[in-house]
C-alpha cells in the first residue's frame, strides 16, 4: 500500500478521513493524494433555471464565472485545512493536493490505476441535513472503484479491534489476502472473523471460518472466529457494537444489482448502520 487517495469536501467526515489516512500512512509509509472535486452539475443549474428565456444567456455566463471563482477559493481553503492534519502528523512532505471539476465517480476512475486505496467519508458536506442518508456518490464510487475503499465515519478512533465479515465470496477472499499482505499493521491488533449462518449451512460456515483462521495464522494473525445467526446485516452490526469493533472489513456488493433492488444491499446497510469505518473490497 504505497499510494492513498483521500477525497475531501470540507465536511466533518472529510476531516476524520484525513486522520485515518494519516494513521495508515504512518503505519505503511504511503504517500497521500488529497482530492477535492467541484461538482460540475452546479454550474448547469443557472443555465436551465430561466425556462422562459426572458433573461437571455449573458447574465448566467457572468454568474457561472463567479461560481467558478468561489469554488477555487473554497477548494484552496479545504485543501489547507486538510493539509494541517498531515502536517501535525509529520507527513507534509508525503502529501499533495489536487482540485478537479467533474463528477466524483468519474474523476476517481481516472485515479484508480495510480492508487492502492481510496478513502472517503460516509456522508458529505450536507450530512447535517440528512443524517441517516449516505453520501450521494458513495455507493457509485465503491461499486466502480478498482481498488479497496475505506469509508470513514463521523468520529476518529484509532483501530485496535478489527472485524472481517466473511461470506466465502471472491471479494471477501480479496479482503483476507489484503489483511495478510498488511500483516505487520494487523498483527498487533485484535482481529475478529465473522460469518453468518443462513438457513442450515453451519458446516459450510464452520469450514469458512477454519480456512480464514488458517490463512491469517500463516502470517502471524490469530483471530477470534465467530459464527453468527440471523439476518446478516443486523447480526454483524450488533456484533460490531457489542464487541467494540473499531473497523469493519467486508466484501462489497457480492450479489447482482437485480437481487439488491429486490431485497436491498447488505453492504449499503452495513455502511449505513455501523458507526465505525468500513473497508470495502469488490
Amino acid at each position: 500500500m504505497k499510494n492513498l487517495l483521500v477525497c475531501i469536501d470540507g465536511s466533518r467526515y472529510g476531516q476524520v478521513v484525513c486522520r485515518y489516512a494519516a494513521w495508515l500512512a504512518q503505519e505503511s509509509e504511503a504517500t497521500i493524494e488529497l482530492l477535492y472535486v467541484t461538482d460540475l452539475r452546479q454550474f448547469e443549474v443557472p443555465a436551465i433555471g430561466d425556462l422562459s428565456g426572458s433573461l437571455g444567456i449573458q447574465p448566467f455566463e457572468g454568474m457561472i464565472t463567479h461560481l467558478q471563482e468561489v469554488e477555487k477559493v473554497k477548494a484552496k481553503f479545504i485543501g489547507e485545512q486538510a493539509m494541517q492534519v498531515f502536517s501535525a502528523a509529520g507527513l507534509s512532505n508525503h502529501t499533495s493536493f489536487k482540485h478537479e471539476t467533474g463528477l466524483l465517480v468519474d474523476v476517481i476512475k481516472d485515479y484508480s490505476s495510480e492508487v492502492d486505496l481510496i478513502l472517503l467519508g460516509k456522508r458529505g458536506e450536507n450530512a447535517g441535513f440528512a443524517s441517516e442518508h449516505l453520501g450521494s456518490m458513495l455507493e457509485r464510487v465503491v461499486r466502480s472503484a478498482r481498488v479497496p475503499c475505506f469509508v470513514g465515519n463521523r468520529d476518529y478512533r484509532e483501530p485496535s479491534k478489527i472485524a472481517i465479515a466473511h461470506d466465502g465470496g471472491d471479494s471477501c477472499q480479496k479482503a483476507l489476502d489484503y489483511i495478510c499482505m498488511l500483516a505487520p499493521i494487523f498483527r498487533v491488533r485484535q482481529v475478529h472473523v465473522l460469518t453468518c449462518v443462513e438457513g442450515h449451512n453451519e458446516d459450510l460456515a464452520s469450514d469458512r471460518l477454519a480456512d480464514a483462521e488458517e490463512q491469517l495464522g500463516s502470517v502471524g494473525i490469530h483471530p477470534n472466529c465467530e459464527m453468527l445467526s440471523g439476518v446478516v446485516e443486523h447480526a454483524i452490526a450488533n456484533y460490531v457494537t457489542d464487541a467494540g469493533i473499531d473497523l469493519l472489513v467486508l466484501g462489497a456488493y457480492g450479489h447482482s444489482r437485480i437481487r439488491e433492488l429486490l431485497i436491498g444491499s447488505t453492504t449499503t446497510e452495513l455502511i449505513r448502520s455501523c458507526h465505525v469505518p468500513v473497508l470495502c473490497f469488490r
